[in-house]
């Protein structure tokens, strides 16, 4: 074997020997850039409530022509929030005007009727069901305002199970932000980060309640900034998957912040089509510091 033929074959014999493993590496740094939430979820999960409204109803009040187990809260919701119209026939729908007879949202009306004593010949009905977080360790929580729209009760539940009444602090229905408090202390909070600083494309993460499952964490990237979609202010949009009852959460970036309140989706089928948006944190502050 000449010098030459000698050096082809220990060249070949090399390539051959390193061809198994770069696949195999280059998947490894791929997985390697690939974010981890877990310690994310760890430390904001238990901060992240689920939030359910119920309204006392009368025979007189009560709706027909829904599917079993639908309430008309649910519908109502459905129909606003993701296509932008009232419920047909429901004037008590959140898409309705508010303030009417029965009160709006006024300090002793609405949702602060959680200090009311129920009447026994009105029983309750679930309206409604949302997410929210905890500012403060003695039970200031925020969330959207059309969350607790027209409730009369509203409850509170913790990741450890526990539930309790909340009383209604107030509510701003230009921004759709809502603050109510829950009477217990040493409760888990959430930090609260600078919206301003959010860049288009940076991971985020979504905990919230959809469709009622507790605590569900869905995660994508932000998509735009100062979106106008021309409803209350310019949001935050992203490609987090966000359904019915993650309305009220936050979104989060990579340090645990809280940098919006998911509120709104886009759709043409009523489900997510991957288009989702957030009330910027720093005017949902601005607001709840002035309620």
């Amino acid at each position: 074997m000449t010098t030459f033929s000698v050096r082809k074959f220990l060249a070949a014999a090399v390539v051959a020997a390193c061809l198994p493993f770069a696949p195999h590496t280059a998947s490894a740094a791929s997985a390697a850039n690939l974010p981890d939430f877990t310690d994310l979820v760890d430390k904001v999960g238990p901060a992240v409530v689920n939030i359910r409204t119920t309204t006392r109803v009368t025979n007189s009040g009560a709706r027909g022509g829904l599917p079993p187990g639908m309430d008309d809260g649910d519908m109502s919701e459905f129909f606003r929030r993701f296509f932008g119209i009232p419920m047909p026939q429901s004037p008590q729908s959140p898409g309705a005007p508010r303030g009417g007879d029965n009160g709006g949202h006024g300090g002793s009306g609405g949702s602060g009727g959680s200090q009311d004593t129920p009447d026994s010949n009105d029983p309750e009905q679930n309206s409604g069901v949302g997410s929210g977080f905890i500012l403060s360790a003695d039970g200031y929580v925020m969330t959207n305002a059309h969350v607790i729209d027209d409730a009369d009760t509203i409850y509170v539940t913790l990741t450890d199970k526990r539930e309790f009444k909340a009383k209604l602090i107030g509510v701003d229905d230009r921004t759709d932000v809502a603050v109510v408090k829950i009477s217990a202390a040493n409760l888990p909070t959430i930090t609260i980060g600078d919206s301003n600083k959010v860049r288009v494309g940076e991971w985020v993460v979504a905990i919230g309640s959809p469709f009622g499952l507790e605590n569900t964490v869905t995660a994508g990237i932000v998509s735009a900034k100062g979106r106008d979609t021309g409803d209350y202010l310019p949001f935050i949009q992203t490609d987090v998957p966000v359904n019915p009852g993650n309305s009220g959460g936050p979104l989060i970036n990579m340090q645990g912040e809280v940098i919006g309140i998911n509120s709104q989706i886009y759709s043409r089928t009523g489900g997510f089509m991957g288009i989702s948006f957030a009330i910027p944190i720093d005017e949902a502050m601005r607001v709840a510091d002035q309620l």
